[in-house]
């Protein structure tokens, strides 16, 4: 296993009994498919329980150290914007800098399933995703290129790890908050279920993860009945999977546990899985065939 997930193993083992203790002292105390995006890129009512930006949350799963990607900083390291608010119903260009612990914007990323810089947006009903590629210009500044949004709160997710300084070699996961103006109607988490659809697709997810264990997930791709096995090479492996939690939004990167060999594979994927909070979240598996780009998302229930 790499030297990612053993970092990641250990952090969720800390998550987890953090976790732990939140529920013992509380105790004490006491959009389907169809409603995913789809566009060219990849890929509401705010929650009470998501924080403000750059404070700190409930536990959730996420590559190595990276927290529960709730935060806009973390370890020094801080997701910087000046917009908090982008139109409905046109595509627009969110731009941000990710600032280190010496208050200087980070130029140099080190590269993960073949990008500097992964880029998420998703609604705060879970029924809007997007995943994209931002391109940095040379002060730093990056700019996510976004699909039309759909009014409402959406999240805004930047995973990356610095190739230099202080935090060099570490995943972290930082967001931010922005507001879509608009009427915002919201549409029900659909109910846990092993398979979904997508596109004429139909994928099935298998295992039973438990919140702080490591679990194998894996997905299996069909279309007519028949398995497809002519999956391309997508970010260096054959689909690519994360998974947001209801409610607060946390953060969750499910890593292949193998690379692309050759142009086609399928029609079975497997994914390193750790959960640190129960409760459902909202996975969305893409993948690529012919040259499209593919987007299924269900739930799955994490006891």
């Amino acid at each position: 296993m790499s030297q990612r997930f053993r970092t990641s193993r250990r952090a969720l083992t800390a998550a987890a009994a953090t976790a732990a203790l939140t529920v013992t002292l509380a105790a004490c105390g006491g959009g389907s498919g169809s409603g995913t995006d789809k566009h060219a890129g990849h890929g509401s009512t705010p929650s009470s329980s998501a924080p403000a930006d750059g404070m700190a949350s409930m536990p959730g799963m996420d590559s190595a150290s990276t927290g529960n990607g709730l935060a806009a900083a973390k370890d020094g390291y801080r997701m910087t914007s000046t917009t908090d608010t982008l139109s409905a119903g046109r595509a627009s260009g969110y731009r941000f800098a990710v600032t280190g612990p010496d208050g200087r914007p980070v130029t140099g990323f080190a590269v993960d399933q073949t990008k500097r810089m992964h880029f998420y947006a998703v609604r705060s009903d879970l029924t809007g995703f997007q995943h994209v590629h931002p391109t940095m210009a040379g002060n730093g500044t990056w700019t996510a290129p976004l699909a039309a949004l759909q009014p409402g709160t959406w999240r805004l997710y930047a995973s990356f790890t610095p190739d230099s300084g202080p935090g060099k070699g570490k995943d972290l996961v930082l967001s931010r908050t922005v507001k879509v103006p608009g009427m915002a109607m919201t549409t029900p988490l659909p109910k846990a279920s092993g398979t979904t659809t997508a596109d004429g697709y139909t994928v099935a997810v298998q295992g039973e993860p438990m919140a702080g264990m490591a679990h194998q997930l894996t997905a299996t791709v069909s279309k007519d009945g028949k398995p497809v096995t002519d999956l391309q090479p997508y970010l260096d492996t054959y689909a690519h999977l994360t998974a947001f939690h209801q409610g607060d939004l946390a953060f969750a990167h499910l890593h292949p546990e193998s690379k692309a060999d050759g142009g086609h594979g399928g029609p079975t994927l497997t994914f390193h899985a750790e959960f640190a909070q129960s409760g459902n979240w909202r996975l969305f598996l893409q993948f690529q065939t012919g040259g499209t780009l593919h987007t299924a998302a269900l739930t799955l229930h994490v006891g």
